[in-house]
């Protein structure tokens, strides 16, 4: 117990923020949202008929204006959120060429997995451990690609585009980026991408179920060229009579949506637009992350899990504990630490959703997304301190 840190706040702090969902998905919903949101949308009508193929219709055209996609790029949504979005990618359009997957994180691991052990894909899997990057400069620009930019439970993030140069060939493989937590809050290099999947409840604080696939026309291309042969469900099928399905790829429903997600989508995308675009949300997104990083940075007992500052998310921000009364504990009981913070801040109303993903180093996760307000970033600070010292007593108790 000599080190317990004695001078630590113990009283609760006076103010709490008034939002206090920090969730890494679903994430927070936009300021002053409200359910009366949703109360245009099309219910009860069938996905073919022309008020909800309109609304489908705009949801893409909005994404499209918001994030800048490029004209001659399509966009898509598709079922079961990011998942299904990239699912549909990989089994659709790899195969042709060695794959690469960098595996950061869970979700990069994720993908890594899938093409090894289901799709049985020529591959080489190119591994860090959480806070780290691969090594970028083992890429080969002839193989295909497949990446996260944002590590979304590691904190991680790519720092530049600059590792996708030497890619402009005609020989060059396929880039396929999982932006699920960097769209809408980080510029993304559309010609350097050929795909591009995100999910609404991640993206702008919408309802779960569905993502965004955006194709290149050089994917485009890959899909009419090339035949894996192996079987593909209907929901992530992108290919009719062996060519890209543009009935499916030029924003018809793959399958019947829900038109309560869609409206909900349509009001985070109005909102975007009201916000200043994607420099708008951007800005938001670097405000956020600054009010928190300035605290990481004189609080002795945390620091980033991102061992490089240029690589650290500004959206899905992964702590970890470093005094050392926590480092030296067993990794069970540093994660029961983060447990207890994370109830501590529930219990009290100031925060949800903070603990780190499960096969994360054990600490906290704060969405710093463009949904959130940097006031409310501060306002949670003194309590995450307060929640510390509450945690850490009976912590080292047990230990």
């Amino acid at each position: 117990m000599s080190n317990f840190p004695t001078n630590e706040p113990t009283r609760k702090p006076p103010r709490a923020p008034e939002r206090p969902w920090f969730s890494s998905g679903p994430t927070s919903k936009r300021p002053g949202w409200s359910v009366q949101a949703l109360s245009g949308a099309p219910v009860g009508r069938s996905n073919r008929s022309k008020v909800t193929v309109a609304r489908l219709n705009q949801a893409i055209d909005l994404t499209r204006s918001v994030l800048a996609i490029p004209a001659e790029y399509h966009v898509l949504v598709m079922p079961a959120s990011d998942t299904g979005a990239f699912e549909a990618a990989m089994w659709n359009l790899l195969g042709q060429r060695k794959v690469q997957l960098l595996a950061f994180e869970s979700f990069g691991q994720l993908w890594a997995d899938d093409a090894v052990n289901h799709l049985k894909l020529d591959c080489e899997v190119l591994n860090a451990p959480y806070g780290q990057l691969p090594d970028l400069s083992r890429i080969d620009p002839a193989a295909d690609l497949v990446f996260p930019w944002n590590g979304t439970t590691s904190g991680v993030r790519v720092p530049n585009a600059d590792f996708l140069n030497g890619r402009d060939g005609k020989d060059a493989g396929l880039v396929l980026c999982d932006a699920t937590s960097a769209a809408f809050c980080m510029e993304l290099p559309w010609q350097k991408l050929d795909v591009v999947t995100f999910s609404f409840q991640k993206a702008l604080g919408g309802e779960a179920g569905f993502g965004v696939l955006v194709l290149s026309p050089k994917a485009i291309e890959r899909l009419n060229s090339y035949d894996s042969g192996r079987p593909i469900p209907k929901v992530i099928r992108l290919k009719a009579k062996g060519q890209a399905d543009m009935k499916i790829i030029g924003g018809d429903a793959i399958n019947t949506y829900s038109f309560l997600v869609i409206e909900d989508y349509l009001d985070a995308l109005r909102w975007a637009l009201l916000e200043g675009g994607l420099e708008g949300l951007i800005q938001r997104c670097n405000r956020n992350f600054a009010t928190l990083a300035e605290w990481v940075e004189r609080t002795p007992w945390i620091d980033f899990v991102a061992e490089i500052p240029e690589t650290r998310s500004t959206t899905s921000v992964c702590l970890k504990f470093v005094a050392p009364e926590v480092a030296g504990l067993p990794e069970a009981l540093q994660a029961k630490l983060a447990s207890k913070i994370g109830s501590l801040l529930e219990i009290e109303g100031v925060a949800f959703d903070v603990v780190g993903y499960r096969n994360a180093p054990p600490g906290l996760r704060i969405w710093c997304g463009c949904t959130v307000d940097a006031d409310d970033i501060d306002s949670l600070l003194p309590w995450l301190e307060w929640a510390y010292v509450e945690a850490l007593q009976g912590v080292i108790a047990a230990a």
